[in-house]
């Protein structure tokens, strides 16, 4: 079974940072594609930031030179950090994993963290 642990999120000013975590645990085999999402009340779920193709950084233009993602040497934490913050961009984030597991390849959400930007 693998699990995915989120951290990092709270409540921040305008123009202020947080970095978010995303721990991997269990049994896993590999990490392929590394994603993180966000949804605002009212709104869709959207992707903000994905490390792709074992490598390739992506980002929404809403977050692009802003927010960077990345994972540990070991490949098994995530991170978003989030720097110049925007009421906007106040939400709940998830990360997404493709991970190939004991039990085969999936993909797997973590549980979400509040990430609030307000003065």
């Amino acid at each position: 079974q693998v699990q995915l642990v989120e951290s990092g999120g709270g409540l921040v000013q305008p123009g202020g940072s947080l970095r978010l975590s995303c721990a991997a645990s269990g049994s896993i085999v590999k990490i392929y594609d590394v994603m993180w999402y966000r949804q605002a009340p009212g709104k869709q779920r959207e992707l903000v930031a994905a490390i792709i193709n074992g490598g390739i950084t992506r980002y929404a233009d809403s977050v692009k030179d802003r927010f960077t993602i990345s994972r540990d040497n070991a490949a098994i934490t995530m991170y978003l950090q989030m720097n110049s913050l925007k009421p906007e961009d106040t939400a709940v984030y998830y990360c997404n994993l493709d991970i190939l597991g004991s039990g085969g390849r999936r993909t797997y959400w973590g549980q979400g963290t509040q990430v609030t930007v307000s003065s």
